[in-house]
């Protein structure tokens, strides 16, 4: 009779995406997730199957959290200028640098590491930068200067935004100065004004 599991999934794979997004995909090493989780090797095999497949599922609950928060943010009717939404957003990443978060965007981690090579990872970072690539359209909607442009339009701007982030969390992660960062998002600002 198997025994049955003694830890909560949902907590271990919190503790999986701390772990994942301060030493990324390829650093994280089986004996980092299993002090992290504190799981054995056995239980986090049983669980999770293998690393790829517990990836995909810190990737799912970073989108519900990370994901999920910024899209809520973007789409908030409490911030009535869209464009006041999205340097919202942006501030917040670079704030979080200057009170000492320095790992970026697990999506853009994850980007720039495993979906260059791995389709399942490429299309779940794919979906998570494409929910706040729609946020970010919807904001533009709410923005006086931009809720007269086409649809083509927006969605234009919203692909620069969305790489202009990615950029940014990923200097961040790089440890780039906070002066190029904040130049970075003072770039967001001129591109909304």
């Amino acid at each position: 009779m198997a025994r049955p599991r003694t830890f909560n999934t949902d907590d271990a794979v919190e503790k999986a995406m701390q772990v994942f997004w301060t030493h990324g995909y390829e650093g994280a090493s089986l004996p980092d997730l299993l002090e992290g989780m504190g799981l054995t090797r056995g239980s986090l095999y049983k669980a999770f199957t293998d690393k790829k497949t517990l990836f995909l599922k810190v990737l799912e609950h970073y989108e519900g959290q990370a994901v999920d928060s910024g899209v809520a943010v973007l789409e908030s009717a409490d911030i009535p200028n869209g464009a006041d939404r999205i340097m919202t957003v942006f501030t917040g990443a670079y704030r979080a640098v200057t009170e000492g978060d320095q790992r970026g965007c697990l999506l853009c981690t994850a980007a720039a590491g495993p979906s260059t090579y791995d389709d399942e990872i490429a299309h779940a970072v794919s979906k998570g930068l494409g929910a706040l690539r729609d946020g970010i359209c919807v904001a533009l909607q709410a923005s006086p200067k931009h809720e007269d442009m086409s649809d083509e339009a927006q969605g234009a701007l919203a692909d620069m935004l969305i790489a202009q982030y990615m950029g940014l969390r990923t200097m961040a992660r790089a440890r780039i100065d906070t002066n190029t960062l904040r130049n970075a998002v003072r770039s967001v600002g001129v591109m909304l004004a």
